[in-house]
């Protein structure tokens, strides 16, 4: 692509992306603080991937997705997963008419835009595949019949990082299916002020819809023709065979603390996620910056640490930070 056909690119964009300064405008009315937090869903959405939010209860997690959904013009659903939760109590399942003989399917709560599956890791195993199906194939099986999912459909997933009895840890497959895992922060001293003075008031605040599902279809098609350099493509390949191979990377120190290294669909993840991040900052071409700013989001949770790690304190945004700095930036 020549430097003309980006120029024109990045203008083009810079008018069809501005919506997204409209959402994040109507969050913040609702929303304190979490700006990251919001950037991601909406790269999410733009990718087309799921989000799994680790994070504290009471930080905003639900009703920063609940008003995203109000503000987009998307239907919303969120199910609370517990231990004794069936595949037909998020799926749906076949209900017999007495008066025709016949069984007809009756859809469940996953059949809509954005899912919000609270506590996900506390569902058994044929829940969690039942997700499974409709996270990686976008379709259901209800019976004998297969129905596709709408075509703006993500899982938006919670976890709490205590209180594991009693919990089911996700599976590496699973997990791999997740585009981003996010960290949720409390927020800091003069944001939890702005929160107390604002749900405390006489009327809550309230976010206006601002665009349909159908802006970010579009939108997404516009991502994938985001310039991305040939050198910025092997920055990509040499971060993630540097979670597989460190040693032949020039990282033999950290072959003893990876177990299990990233997968192609984090290779995908992180070309997906920066013309993403490219696009919601108003760009027409992709820079080394972000690949480096979704990196820990795509990557923490794909990169599965050893024993031995974890005995001398290192997890997986350790390991990705010791491969950003030695990686040379293009």
């Amino acid at each position: 692509m020549s430097t003309l056909d980006v120029q024109s690119l990045t203008e083009e964009i810079k008018q069809k992306s501005q919506f997204i300064e409209s959402i994040l405008t109507e969050t913040s009315k609702v929303v304190v603080g979490q700006k990251t937090l919001i950037e991601r869903l909406l790269m999410a959405l733009l990718c087309e991937g799921h989000v799994l939010l680790e994070g504290l209860p009471g930080l905003a997690k639900t009703l920063t997705i609940k008003t995203l959904a109000e503000i987009i013009h998307a239907e919303f659903q969120r199910i609370q997963f517990t231990p004794d939760l069936l595949p037909a109590d998020l799926v749906g399942t076949m209900i017999f008419n007495q008066k025709t003989g016949d069984f007809f399917p009756k859809k469940g709560p996953i059949f809509t835009n954005l899912v919000l599956a609270d506590e996900i890791n506390r569902a058994p195993a044929k829940v969690q595949s039942a997700l499974l199906e409709a996270m990686g194939e976008h379709q259901v099986t209800i019976g004998e019949t297969t129905y596709k999912m709408q075509e703006l459909f993500i899982v938006l997933a919670t976890q709490n990082p205590i209180e594991q009895e009693g919990t089911y840890p996700l599976p590496e497959a699973q997990l791999d299916r997740f585009l981003f895992k996010l960290r949720v922060d409390y927020p800091t001293l003069a944001e939890e002020k702005s929160i107390l003075n604002r749900m405390s008031a006489v009327e809550l605040p309230k976010a206006m819809k601002v665009c349909h599902p159908a802006s970010l279809l579009e939108a997404r098609k516009i991502c994938s023709q985001i310039y991305m350099d040939e050198k910025l493509k092997d920055y990509i390949l040499r971060i993630v065979f540097s979670t597989r191979f460190p040693e032949k990377m020039g990282l033999p120190q950290l072959k003893s603390q990876i177990q299990v290294g990233a997968s192609p669909r984090a290779t995908l993840g992180l070309v997906k996620a920066s013309r993403a991040n490219a696009f919601i900052h108003h760009r027409g071409f992709v820079t080394p910056e972000d690949v480096k700013s979704v990196a820990y989001d795509v990557l923490r949770h794909r990169i599965l640490v050893s024993f031995e790690a974890e005995a001398d304190g290192v997890d997986s945004e350790a390991v990705i930070k010791k491969i950003l700095e030695h990686v040379e930036v293009p």
